[in-house]
């Protein structure tokens, strides 16, 4: 912001011999581009409080939700290079490149949940991405579930848990997937982040 004052400053000065309604346009625009600045760096950099939950049963479902996001994050990224070996035996459309970006991709957006789901103050643009980060999550989990589920290839190991433990693909993944989905979708309702439920 003084980097921009300073700039309005010198816009002044060097057009001081202008006439007044040049003046007048200059410093009208100097403003605007101030309002401007000011509002991104509302949206994009300034951290608010989380808004207040709905009800007392969401802050239990969403950390809930956060604690198990945090452990198979934990688990996935402590055995991070069998977990993409894993997702390369799935045989997933798009070969080896896909697997492992798909991988790589699902623990980066488990990881970008928590914050909107343990509440911690956020700029309201990271408060966005967070919150579509859980629904994400679930949607990714879904995908491969259902991908193992029907593919032909032998897979012992969904990989929730990373290669800590070895999970058995089935119907029960795709169940949990759909949980995922419904506590994502649950997290949202409760603790929309519009000004409306701000502290």
């Amino acid at each position: 912001m003084f980097v921009l004052c300073n700039f309005r400053l010198l816009v002044l000065y060097g057009t001081s011999d202008k006439s007044a309604s040049i003046l007048a346009k200059i410093t009208t625009f100097a403003y605007e581009i101030g309002d401007m600045y000011t509002l991104g760096m509302s949206i994009f950099v300034k951290a608010i409080p989380a808004p207040k939950p709905k009800t007392k049963d969401v802050i239990k479902m969403t950390r809930i939700y956060a604690v198990v996001l945090i452990i198979f994050a934990l688990c996935q990224i402590i055995t991070f290079e069998k977990f993409l070996t894993l997702f390369q035996s799935f045989g997933l459309p798009g070969g080896t490149p896909f697997s492992h970006f798909l991988a790589t991709f699902i623990i980066i957006t488990e990881l970008f949940a928590l914050p909107f789901l343990l509440r911690v103050r956020l700029s309201p643009l990271a408060r966005y991405i967070s919150m579509l980060s859980g629904l994400l999550v679930a949607v990714l989990w879904l995908y491969v579930s259902l991908f193992v589920l029907s593919s032909v290839n032998a897979v012992t190991n969904i990989g929730f848990l990373g290669t800590v433990a070895s999970l058995l693909p089935g119907w029960w993944s795709v169940l949990i997937s759909v949980a995922f989905g419904l506590l994502a979708i649950w997290s949202v309702w409760g603790m929309w982040p519009s000004a409306k439920h701000k502290k």
